[in-house]
C-alpha cells in the first residue's frame, strides 16, 4: 500500500494562530472561551464561544486583492494553509507538478449576512395578503445583498481560495459531513493519494457558526451549554455535570503526500496517517446509535487498515498510546463515545489516555477534527498528552484515563482521532510516529 505522510501543518484557533503558541496553551490547560463580541450576545441562553481573535488574513497571502472580500471561514483556511504550505518546504519547491497537487476540505458553510436578510425578509412582507411580495423581496435584496458576499456562502468557496492561492489543479473536493468533515477529508485525501491519482493533497477544514443564526440553532436543538458562571468552566468534557457543547471556529491545513513523493524532493515526513474508518449509525438526526455502534465501527475500521489489534499490547502498553476524543461535553456524546472506545479495546481501554481539546478551545465544528488530528501529531512530536481541562467532577460512569486538567509526559507513537457528526457519520484517523 502507498505510504502518505504529513508534511506541514497549520492551524488558526480560538486559542492563537500559530502551532507553537496554540500548542503552549493547550499543555498549559488554558481556555480560550470568552463572552462574545461578533454580535449582541445579550439576549440569548449561550453567551459565550471559542472565537478567533488578533487574526489579520491578509498576511497569509500574496496578494489579498485576487481574494476579494473572503468570509471568515475562508480567512481562516488562508492562515492555516500558509502555515502548512511553509512547514511543507513545498514554498521552495519550483517542480511541482501542479496538475497532481490536489485539495480536499471539511468546509463549512459561509456567514450569512443576517440582518440584511432580516431586513429584506421583513420589509417585503405584505401584511394585507399574509405573504412575501415577491417583486418586492427582489427589489430590496438587490439594494441590500452584496453578490461576492453570496457566493462566499457556499461551503466550496474556501476550497476555491486555497487552490487559487496555490494553485493547485489536481482532483478538488469539498464534504460537508457536518462535525465529521474535516477528519473524512483527510481521510479521503488519502486514499486519493494512494490510487495514485495525485502526488500531493491539501487537505483539512475550515468553519464558522459563531453568529446569530448558528447559536440560535443550537441553543434551538438544547445542545449548546448555558452555563451560569465563568466562561472558562463551560466545557467540560466527561464531567458529570456536562452541559452541552461551547461553539468554537478556526481552521486546521495539513500537506499530505506519497512518501515517495516527499523523499524525492528531500522533504522531512512529520508523522504517517496509516488508519482511517467511516461509518454511518442510520439511527437519528441528532442522537448516536446508544450502543455506540457507528463509532465503533469507525474506529474497528480505522485501526484493521492500520494493520493495528486493539487487543494487543507491546511491553505491557497498547498499540495505541492516545485518544483525541470527540469530546463534545454533552451527556450524550461523551458517554456514548465512551461505551465505542470500551467495545473496541476491551481491557486496553483503562490503559489508553483519552482528552478533549474542546474543553479548551471549543467545537469548531466542519474544522474540528483537523485541529485534532494536528493535536496528535504534535503529541507524537513532544511525547505530551495534553489535557481535558474542567474534569473536577468526574461522572462514575465514565471511567477512562481523561488525562484531567493537567498535561502529561508520555511515550506516544501512535494515536487516534475521533470526529462523530450530526446525521450519524463517524469517522477516525490512525496517524503513528514516521519511521523510514
Amino acid at each position: 500500500m502507498t505510504r502518505v505522510v504529513i508534511t506541514g501543518m497549520g492551524w488558526i484557533t480560538p486559542l492563537g494562530n500559530d502551532l507553537e503558541s496554540v500548542w503552549k496553551r493547550m499543555c498549559n490547560s488554558e481556555s480560550a472561551i470568552a463572552p462574545i463580541d461578533r454580535f449582541d450576545a445579550s439576549s440569548f441562553p449561550t453567551k459565550f464561544a471559542g472565537q478567533v481573535r488578533d487574526y489579520d488574513w491578509t498576511a497569509h497571502v500574496k496578494d489579498a486583492s485576487i481574494h476579494h472580500d473572503p468570509a471568515m471561514n475562508s480567512q481562516f483556511a488562508l492562515g492555516a494553509a500558509r502555515q502548512a504550505w511553509d512547514q511543507s518546504g513545498l514554498c521552495d519547491y519550483g517542480e511541482l507538478n501542479l496538475d497532481r497537487a490536489g485539495i480536499y476540505l471539511g468546509a463549512g458553510e459561509g456567514v450569512l449576512d443576517f440582518s440584511a436578510h432580516s431586513m429584506i425578509d421583513t420589509h417585503s412582507w405584505d401584511v394585507e395578503d399574509g405573504k412575501v411580495d415577491a417583486v418586492a423581496w427582489a427589489k430590496f435584496a438587490r439594494e441590500q445583498l452584496d453578490e461576492w458576499g453570496e457566493v462566499e456562502q457556499e461551503p466550496n468557496m474556501p476550497l476555491w481560495h486555497v487552490a487559487k492561492e496555490y494553485g493547485l489543479q489536481g482532483p478538488a473536493f469539498n464534504c460537508l459531513t457536518a462535525c465529521a468533515a474535516s477528519t473524512q477529508a483527510i481521510g479521503e485525501a488519502v486514499s486519493v493519494l494512494r490510487s495514485g491519482d495525485a502526488d500531493v493533497m491539501f487537505s483539512g477544514g475550515t468553519h464558522t457558526m459563531l453568529h446569530a443564526l448558528g447559536i440560535t440553532g443550537f441553543n434551538r436543538l438544547t445542545a449548546l451549554s448555558t452555563f451560569d458562571g465563568d466562561p472558562r468552566k463551560a466545557s467540560k468534557p466527561f464531567s458529570k455535570d456536562r452541559g452541552g457543547f461551547v461553539m468554537g471556529e478556526g481552521s486546521g491545513m495539513l500537506v499530505l503526500e506519497t512518501l515517495e513523493h516527499a523523499q524525492k524532493r528531500g522533504a522531512t515526513p512529520i508523522a504517517e496517517i496509516v488508519g482511517f474508518g467511516s461509518s454511518a449509525d442510520a439511527y437519528r438526526i441528532t442522537d448516536l446509535h446508544p450502543e455506540g455502534r457507528g463509532p465503533a465501527a469507525a474506529i474497528r475500521s480505522a485501526l484493521n487498515q492500520a494493520g493495528i489489534n486493539p487487543n494487543e499490547t507491546k511491553n505491557g502498553k497498547p498499540l495505541v498510546q492516545y485518544i483525541s476524543a470527540h469530546g463534545t461535553s454533552t451527556q450524550e456524546n461523551d458517554s456514548i463515545e465512551t461505551k465505542a472506545i470500551k467495545l473496541v479495546f476491551g481491557e486496553n481501554a483503562k490503559d489508553v489516555p483519552v482528552s478533549s481539546i474542546k474543553s479548551m478551545m471549543g467545537h469548531l465544528i466542519a474544522a474540528a477534527g483537523s485541529v485534532e488530528l494536528i493535536t496528535c501529531v504534535m503529541s507524537i512530536q513532544t511525547n505530551t498528552l495534553v489535557p481535558t481541562i474542567n474534569l473536577d467532577n468526574p461522572d462514575p460512569e465514565l471511567d477512562l484515563d481523561y488525562v484531567p486538567n493537567v498535561s502529561r509526559k508520555a511515550q506516544v507513537d501512535c494515536c487516534l482521532s475521533n470526529s462523530f457528526g450530526f446525521g450519524g457519520q463517524n469517522n477516525t484517523l490512525v496517524v503513528k510516529r514516521f519511521e523510514s
